[in-house]
């Protein structure tokens, strides 16, 4: 019979659960902050180019995004698959903190 301690087992998930809270609300606040920067800089570019100062080739700015989805590996799956039952706790916060940041 295997014996299970439930102490460790249940600290293992609170902690999980406390860093995932911490790390989904800073990741909420570096998204915002991120999304201003990248909105306040295409704005600018728009101002620079209708002012003949900037020539900005959207066509390929698009076509880089394009590209880059092209490359994506599907074996991460499978590796987020296999950790996340060590994870749980983790996730849990990590969502959590994410909604309420």
């Amino acid at each position: 019979m295997i014996d299970i301690d439930l102490n460790a087992l249940g600290l293992e998930f609170g902690t999980g659960a406390v860093i995932g809270l911490l790390m989904g609300f800073a990741a909420k606040k570096v998204a915002k902050l991120v999304a201003i920067i990248v909105g306040v800089q295409l704005v600018i570019f728009r101002y620079l180019e209708s002012r003949g100062i900037l020539i900005v080739d959207w066509d390929a700015l698009s076509a880089g995004l394009i590209s880059a989805s092209e490359h994506a590996d599907p074996s991460y799956l499978e590796t987020v698959i296999s950790t996340l039952s060590v994870g749980a706790g983790f996730t849990a916060g990590f969502l959590i903190g994410f909604r309420r940041g």
